[in-house]
């Protein structure tokens, strides 16, 4: 069965092309002209803009920085009409529309949202903080958000067979790094994106990421030879597995790799490097960028580019798909992080104090209410003390002590004390994190980063400064933790 639609075809086109993995060549099908957005209402502050990037906070929708106002926008959520409330922090959309002169406001046009898989869960290795989502890879780290439809909200609270979405960005191994994962209920139709491999036109079947799908009976969309090819970039869908575990595709959309952002548009993308030949040479997330003398960068510089570095590029865009970027962020890494109650609050200044800890928030920190309060969005000036938060995010300014946000959840009240970070002075049966100190006794549980229990004796030996390590138990003072477990991390 072959349908012809143009249904929703030019986000839908710049979505999958940010989230293709396919570096700068581009794959099979349709590469004809897509119309560019429409101009901005006139008297319209800003030039035409696309963002692609995972939801920080609302309140209109923030992505990438830029809080844009979606009063008129449009919903496109999963290839059907949806609303903000079908959207969650940690979701990558693409907002299209206008970004305002002052660089951190903008209008929405239309905003859409589609998973990278939606399925039942395989496995789970917790070791690897990693799992595999209906045959496709799924890295879990810092930048994750669970929904708090999981007990816990971690990956801990995922189980093997339990249907889940999870959507995030295609790193340059073809893994799906995921920004939010959420549960969904038993009879959710499957869905998955990615490269075609290994057809076979006469058995009709192909290969995405090892997944088999049989696409024998399924509705074919936007092939012009009517054909499924290897190459083409595709969205499955299909409500059940066979025999096999293959997918039985109900639909099989091709997905276009020509963005709809119109030449000299500004484009705003957080993603991967996913092909990197030389500083002026990469992709980010298939998408080809550009970088020339006046090229600006922020959280390090043009060295520190390279293979699957986590980057937002802002510039423009030509007639060809390429990005001249005229700035590019290098995302901070997010092996830090913070349980426990507030100290105290400095709203005016968007600050708060965790275990003695200063923690700053900015425009790219994702905010989530996880307590019964269930604000959204949420603020730092809806914080208190005493209250229970949970901090990822890394040290800024390097040694200072302080944190600076990228994840900020508060959460029911809780007793336990949590503290993540590079060990500092180091005094068995102590030791310190960003200035709190550790003590632990001979009830504390010491563990590898094999998550294997080992001797006190095991753990001081091995234990040198800049260690990456986690510490649980009590806050038995302002800047200090009784342990009751303490444990060597890997800097995933």
């Amino acid at each position: 069965m072959i349908k012809k639609t143009t249904r929703f075809a030019t986000v839908t086109a710049f979505l999958v092309f940010a989230l293709s993995a396919c570096g700068g060549g581009g794959g099979g099908g349709d590469e004809g002209t897509i119309e560019p957005p429409d101009d901005p209402p006139v008297g319209g502050i800003g030039r035409n803009g696309v963002a692609i990037g995972p939801i920080a906070n609302f309140g209109s929708i923030v992505v990438n920085g830029v809080t844009y106002n979606t009063d008129a926008a449009t919903f496109t959520i999963d290839d059907e009409p949806g609303t903000q409330d079908d959207l969650d922090v940690g979701d990558v959309v693409v907002v299209s529309g206008t970004i305002n002169d002052d660089g951190i406001t903008g209008v929405a046009d239309s905003v859409f949202f589609d998973d990278l898989v939606k399925g039942p869960v395989d496995s789970i290795d917790l070791a690897t903080s990693s799992l595999v989502v209906l045959g496709q890879p799924v890295l879990v780290g810092a930048s994750t958000s669970f929904d708090d439809g999981f007990s816990p909200a971690a990956l801990e609270g995922v189980n093997v067979g339990q249907i889940v979405e999870v959507s995030g960005q295609i790193d340059a191994d073809d893994n799906i790094v995921a920004t939010r994962i959420e549960p969904k209920p038993t009879g959710t139709m499957f869905e998955v994106y990615g490269t075609v491999t290994g057809n076979d036109a006469t058995a009709q079947t192909f290969n995405i990421r090892g997944l088999e799908v049989d696409y024998s009976g399924a509705m074919l969309e936007d092939f012009p030879s009517g054909q499924v090819a290897d190459g083409d970039f595709v969205e499955v869908k299909g409500s059940s597995l066979g025999t096999s575990g293959e997918l039985l595709a109900t639909e099989v959309e091709l997905k276009s790799l020509i963005p709809v952002a119109g030449e000299g548009d500004l484009v705003e993308i957080e993603g991967f490097i996913t092909r990197f030949v030389s500083s002026t040479d990469f992709d980010v997330s298939g998408i080809p960028v550009t970088t020339t003398g006046a090229t600006t960068y922020e959280g390090g510089s043009e060295a520190d580019l390279g293979l699957n570095i986590k980057v937002e590029v802002e510039g423009s865009i030509d007639a060809s798909g390429l990005i001249t970027a005229s700035k590019i962020d290098i995302r901070r890494a997010k092996a830090v992080r913070v349980t426990a109650d507030i100290d105290s609050v400095d709203a005016a200044n968007d600050s708060l104090v965790v275990l003695g800890i200063s923690i700053s928030v900015d425009e790219l920190t994702r905010l989530e209410d996880k307590s019964s309060a269930d604000i959204d969005p949420l603020n730092v000036s809806d914080l208190s003390a005493g209250e229970y938060v949970h901090v990822r995010g890394d040290e800024f300014p390097a040694d200072s002590g302080d944190i600076r946000a990228t994840i900020l959840e508060r959460e029911d009240t809780d007793t336990e004390a949590i503290l993540q970070g590079f060990a500092e002075t180091i005094s068995a049966p102590s030791f310190s994190i960003l200035g709190v100190t550790i003590e632990t006794n001979g009830a504390t549980v010491f563990r590898d980063e094999n998550d294997v229990v080992i001797s006190s004796t095991e753990f001081f030996d091995r234990l040198a400064a800049n260690a990456l390590v986690k510490a649980e138990g009590i806050e038995s003072a302002a800047t200090t933790i009784s342990a009751t477990e303490v444990e060597y991390e890997l800097e995933l």
